[in-house]
């Protein structure tokens, strides 16, 4: 339980560390698109950004130094969905949220309001509810169709919620970010089912539709995460985004792998759970508001002008 907990709070951190800094590199990408374009952040006639400006945010050193960080955040929630219940491991990793607005502060100059700050200091001891509550993890088994099942769902979520956000353009940040979260909800959910890790089995795990659920849902809710951070909050967006990998592992893992709590504390998990996903809910609303107004600015500036 403790390597498992330590191991979730590590992942969390590269997973926050690495969301501000791909924010860093996609506003610059968008800012040079703009520049050279002559036209607002490289965006399309949806007012999303363009295909090019989201390529162009993925080769920016800061972009790949937060994916790098992802990557190594990868390994080690892997290794914590593993070890602990998913809906413990998967929200202390979205605790994420935390160091994403405390390093936003410093790297993108954003003043968090007190209803964000609130929001924060609910989450903070939401988790500490759940790690209270949390009981031994459940098994690793699940049968096939369910393997099949999970790809098939991630597929949807991921293409069909990626030509959504497109459509909706600028007003699509936060559906984006719970579209990214489902994505990386549904990755922690193939690595606890997946087959062939213990004992190792390569033609078992190549065989595994769930060894596709997890790249399907870690590069497609990767790529969603950056249009997210293109047009919208980045708190705002990861917000969403910890709403999205925190319910969906956290219902699976209960009712389909028998991720339990601690005997009597079941409502204590619940409670805990509950005022996670609020409390999330609270900063992508709050994050998003201030967006509007910090977009809203420079177009009344424009009007000026003219």
């Amino acid at each position: 339980m403790i390597i498992g907990l330590v191991t979730a709070v590590a992942a969390s951190a590269c997973y926050g560390t690495g969301s501000v800094l791909q924010a860093v590199g996609s506003r610059r990408s968008a800012r040079e698109e703009a520049a050279a374009r002559g036209r607002e952040a490289g965006i399309t006639e949806h007012g999303g950004p363009s295909l090019s400006s989201t390529a162009k945010a993925a080769v920016t050193w800061e972009f790949i130094l937060g994916t790098v960080l992802d990557f190594i955040g990868f390994g080690l929630g892997a290794l914590a969905a593993r070890l602990l219940p998913l809906f413990l491991s998967q929200t202390i990793i979205s605790a994420n949220l935390v160091i994403t607005a405390v390093l936003s502060i410093k790297l993108l100059s954003i003043r968090l309001k007190r209803p964000e700050w609130a929001s924060i200091a609910v989450l903070c001891a939401a988790l500490v509810l759940l790690a209270v509550a949390a009981g031994p993890e459940g098994g690793h088994y699940a049968s096939r169709s369910f393997h099949w099942w999970l790809l098939g769902i991630t597929l949807v979520v991921i293409v069909g919620g990626s030509l959504l956000v497109r459509r909706m353009g600028a007003n699509g940040a936060i559906v984006a970010g719970l579209l990214s979260g489902l994505g990386f909800g549904a990755l922690g959910v193939g690595v606890r089912i997946l087959d062939g890790v213990d004992p190792f089995d390569l033609g078992q795990l190549l065989s595994d539709p769930a060894l596709y659920a997890i790249l399907v849902g870690g590069i497609g809710g990767m790529y969603v995460h950056t249009v997210a951070l293109q047009i919208g909050s980045v708190n705002g967006a990861t917000a969403a985004l910890v709403v999205g990998e925190t319910v969906l592992p956290g219902v699976v893992g209960v009712l389909w792998l028998g991720d339990s709590s601690k005997p009597g504390l079941a409502w204590l998990g619940v409670v805990g759970f509950v005022l996670a996903v609020v409390s999330a809910v609270g900063v992508a609303y709050f994050g998003q508001a201030e967006q509007d107004i910090v977009q809203e600015e420079p177009r009344r500036d424009e009007v000026g002008k003219r």
